[in-house]
């Protein structure tokens, strides 16, 4: 999915997480409990958990039982891996531990009843094609034939048989966690055509697709990168809103790195480095433009070093957010010369 069309999708559904914000209880949109399993969802396949912990709380708070709550994040292994679910948990079990020593009782809830004794692929074929609507098979499941055995007999079959969580809720969690992913369109769209097929609607994709779409500025998701707090300390040498994360802590080693985001249209002042820089694109489009030179439109994977001393600015397209990790090269005698801004004509110049 490019990034023009992953954006429309934004202003598409800007309406529905307002919807969801303003507290809106119409049919066919996220209850509350609901919109706190995508925030759960989406911050473990992140890995964020430090805003896990915020939204465990919250999905507590919003009538989640502990062990919904524990099936949710064991499911969530099968598509963002072990490391994060079992981050996740861990998560979880400290975040319940400080409810009860503040005199929180957290309800259980439901184990998974007994295991059905049919072999776990004939279990798990039913499943999936119930799940899906029809059989599943494929090119890639005769080239790889174990991955099919897999799917079919431990996620399809042992998981979702475990009856304390229904499909439906399943479906949002992973649609939630896919979403929150990049590189993993096909397995997204695949799962919101499940979804659809075990009762979500188009609101509640739509839903599900804004809510998973934000960080928490209110910011898309465009990296696996965090976005940081926005770029006060900076905000008089940009033209627009900016976010600055902080990636290295040791000084020692000589080498800063920050992931700096730009909202649609931001840039920052032309200015120069004495002792250069490198911009390393990780989300969305943006611009970089030397003095003089043509700008160069900067993608994920893309690199620019700055050589000291050359006049230049850089930030996002008209109709793109953009973030790029800076690295502050030779930071013991590196100093910013901050210029003027980049007026609209030259900046419209340079990205048209």
């Amino acid at each position: 999915m490019s990034v023009r069309k992953i954006f429309g999708l934004f202003c598409t559904i800007f309406l529905t997480v307002n919807f969801i914000k303003a507290g809106d209880n119409m049919n066919n949109i996220l209850t509350s409990k609901e919109a706190n399993i995508v925030n759960i969802a989406k911050y473990t396949a992140q890995g964020d958990m430090t805003a896990l912990n915020a939204a465990l709380n919250n999905g507590l708070d919003s009538g989640l039982t502990v062990n919904e709550t524990k099936e949710i994040l064991t499911q969530l292994y099968a598509y963002c891996g072990f490391p994060r679910s079992l981050n996740a948990l861990n998560c979880l079990m400290n975040v319940v531990n400080e409810r009860q020593a503040r005199g929180i009782k957290d309800e259980q809830g439901a184990l998974p009843s007994t295991r059905i004794e049919t072999p776990s692929i004939v279990t798990g074929t039913e499943n999936q094609t119930r799940l899906c609507g029809a059989p599943v098979s494929g090119a890639l499941f005769d080239f790889a034939p174990a991955i099919d055995e897999y799917l079919k007999a431990h996620l399809f079959g042992d998981i979702f048989s475990r009856d304390n969580l229904d499909w439906k809720t399943r479906e949002l969690a992973t649609i939630a966690a896919l979403a929150a992913m990049t590189g993993v369109e096909s397995q997204l769209n695949s799962h919101i055509a499940i979804g659809k097929h075990n009762g979500l609607t188009d609101n509640q994709i739509a839903a599900i697709l804004a809510i998973a779409a934000e960080n928490t500025y209110g910011i898309p998701t465009i990296s696996s990168f965090p976005t940081g707090s926005e770029n006060s300390a900076y905000a008089q040498y940009f033209s627009g809103k900016s976010y600055l994360a902080p990636m290295t802590k040791d000084s020692s080693l000589g080498v800063p790195i920050a992931n700096v985001t730009f909202a649609p249209g931001c840039r920052n002042n032309w200015h120069s480095h004495t002792g250069g820089q490198i911009l390393i694109a990780v989300g969305g489009v943006g611009y970089y433009q030397e003095r003089g030179k043509k700008a160069i439109r900067m993608q994920p994977g893309d690199i620019v070093e700055i050589p000291a001393d050359v006049e230049h600015w850089h930030g996002a397209a008209p109709d793109s957010w953009f973030s790029h990790l800076a690295i502050e090269c030779n930071p013991s005698t590196n100093k910013n010369t901050w210029l003027e801004p980049v007026s609209d004509a030259d900046y419209n110049s340079a990205v048209k």
